[in-house]
């Protein structure tokens, strides 16, 4: 299943105005993360839903909550706030 825009429910994004440019495909990389554009927001909770083999809209919307209400400063890259998102909701589910 794909996250699409009109699955977010935060309304605070910044969006590129040219549909026909996208720029974030492929895997998070060290390219910085910015947690109000709202293309790298998506980016990365479909590459988190990659991962899952039944990703959810519900769970799409856990990971743009805590994108928004609970990342930590020093996850600066698209690859950290990934492997952060990862270590999060592997804790989750181990408890």
């Amino acid at each position: 299943m794909i996250f699409l825009k009109k699955d977010l429910v935060q309304v605070h994004y910044n969006w590129n105005n040219n549909d026909n440019i996208f720029v974030y495909d492929g895997r998070p990389s060290r390219r910085s993360f910015d947690r109000y554009n709202g293309e790298q927001v998506l980016f990365i909770i479909n590459s988190y839903g990659a991962t899952s083999l039944n990703f959810t809209i519900e769970e799409g919307r856990k990971i743009e909550e805590v994108i928004a209400n609970n990342l930590p400063l020093e996850a600066k890259s698209e690859i950290s706030v990934f492997n952060w998102l990862q270590k999060l909701f592997s804790k989750a589910v181990e408890k």
